[in-house]
C-alpha cells in the first residue's frame, strides 16, 4: 500500500489465537477475529520502547463460507480434504468470501482506551463453474497453490479456472480490498483527530471553571 501514500509500512504477524467458535455468524466471526488481531499487534507494539506507539494498525481476516451449508471453510488439512472441499464448492456453485478489517489509531489525549478503533466488512459472491471435472480438481490440488488458502483455491492464480463469475470486489477474493481499506483508514484517523479536539475542548472548559 506504499504506492497509495502510506510510507514506512511494516508487516507484523499477530500472535492472537483465532479461537472464536465457528458457530458464530460468519460476519461476526470474521469481524471479531480481525479486531482481535489488531488489538494484539497494538498491545505488542506499544510495549516496544525502541519503536514507540504505532501511528496506525490495520489488521484483516478473510473467510470463505459455503453458502449451502452455512459453514466457515478452513484451509484444507490434507489432500483428500482439499479435493472434497473443491468438489463441494463446485457442486453447490455459490459461496461467499468475507474480509473484515480493523484499524486502530492512537489518541493524543489520555482518554481511555487510548486509541480509536473502526471496522469494515467486505463481501463477495463467488460462483464456481459447475462443469469443472473431478480430474481438473485433482490436477489443481496437486499444484499445491490452494493448500494454504481458506476455501482451497487462489483466484489470482490457476484457481481462476475453477470460477465462473464473481459479484463484488475482486480485490476481496485475492487479497485486501484496497478501496474499503483506504476509507477505513480515513475514518479511524478522523475519529482519533475528533477525539483529540474534543479532549482539548473539555480541558479548556475545566480550566475556565
Amino acid at each position: 500500500m506504499s504506492f497509495l501514500g502510506l510510507p514506512n509500512l511494516e508487516i507484523i504477524p499477530s500472535n492472537a489465537e483465532e479461537d472464536f467458535p465457528k458457530t458464530m455468524e460468519p460476519f461476526e466471526y470474521v469481524l471479531a477475529t480481525a479486531t482481535k488481531k489488531a488489538q494484539a499487534v497494538y498491545e505488542q507494539e506499544i510495549q516496544n520502547e525502541e519503536k514507540g506507539e504505532p501511528a496506525l494498525i490495520l489488521a484483516a481476516d478473510t473467510i470463505v463460507v459455503d453458502t449451502a451449508a452455512g459453514t466457515i471453510l478452513e484451509k484444507p488439512r490434507s489432500e483428500a480434504q482439499h479435493i472434497a472441499m473443491l468438489k463441494s464448492l463446485r457442486d453447490n456453485r455459490d459461496h461467499q468470501v468475507y474480509t473484515a478489517m480493523a484499524a486502530m489509531a492512537p489518541l493524543a489525549s489520555a482518554r481511555l482506551p487510548g486509541y480509536a478503533l473502526e471496522t469494515a466488512l467486505e463481501e463477495t459472491k463467488v460462483r464456481f463453474d459447475g462443469e469443472v471435472t473431478d480430474e481438473l480438481i485433482l490436477a489443481y490440488v496437486r499444484t499445491r497453490e490452494g493448500a494454504d488458502k481458506a476455501g482451497g483455491y487462489g483466484l489470482q492464480g490457476l484457481g481462476s479456472i475453477l470460477v465462473e463469475s464473481i459479484e463484488g470486489s475482486w480485490d476481496n477474493v485475492v487479497g485486501l480490498p484496497l478501496k474499503s481499506a483506504l476509507k477505513l483508514i480515513e475514518r479511524v484517523v478522523d475519529k482519533a483527530d475528533d477525539d483529540d479536539r474534543l479532549s482539548e475542548g473539555v480541558s479548556e472548559e475545566e480550566e475556565g471553571n
